[in-house]
């Protein structure tokens, strides 16, 4: 399997949720399988059933995230010299000439994307146009809604 891109940032945080559930969600959850057990009959107990549903979940997570992390490529773009070029990791603030908004974008790997929070997945139409594009440069791009067109306005490497 190919490296798949992260951020310093997103790395971090996949660690730490991954620290999470082994340490505090792993060990709550088998203290209530085990409550649950002490109740005797466990065709009928339903704490016993979604107890052990939710240790699926962990489990699951687990193991997703692990794998995650045993494929990542950890991009610092605090490090890179990109001269003023929107890469991976950067951020960028754009004026949609359609609406004349500002809008400020993070191109972040797949698994840290959220539009929400303007952190856009590198495999995302508006940052396949942006990337390696430079400061001051017009881009357009076709987004679900239609053509659009983006003025860079500018480049950040945090």
């Amino acid at each position: 399997m190919s490296k798949v891109p992260m951020t310093v940032r997103g790395h971090e945080l996949l660690k730490e949720e991954l620290q999470r559930l082994k340490s505090t969600d792993r060990p709550a959850v088998i203290q209530a399988i085990a409550e649950a057990r002490a109740h005797g009959d466990l065709k009928e107990n339903a704490e016993y059933h979604a107890a052990k549903e939710q240790q699926g979940f962990i489990e699951a997570r687990i193991k997703d995230i692990e794998g995650k992390l045993s494929h990542v490529q950890v991009i610092d773009v605090t490090a890179v010299d990109a001269r003023g070029k929107v890469i991976f990791g950067s951020t960028v603030v754009v004026l949609d000439e359609n609406s004349d908004e500002q809008i400020t974008y993070t191109i972040v790997g797949e698994d840290e994307a959220d539009i929400k929070n303007g952190m856009i997945s590198y495999t995302s139409p508006i940052a396949r146009a942006l990337i390696g594009k430079d400061e001051g440069a017009a881009i357009e791009f076709q987004a679900p809604g239609g053509l659009k067109t983006f003025d860079i306005l500018e480049v950040r490497y945090e």
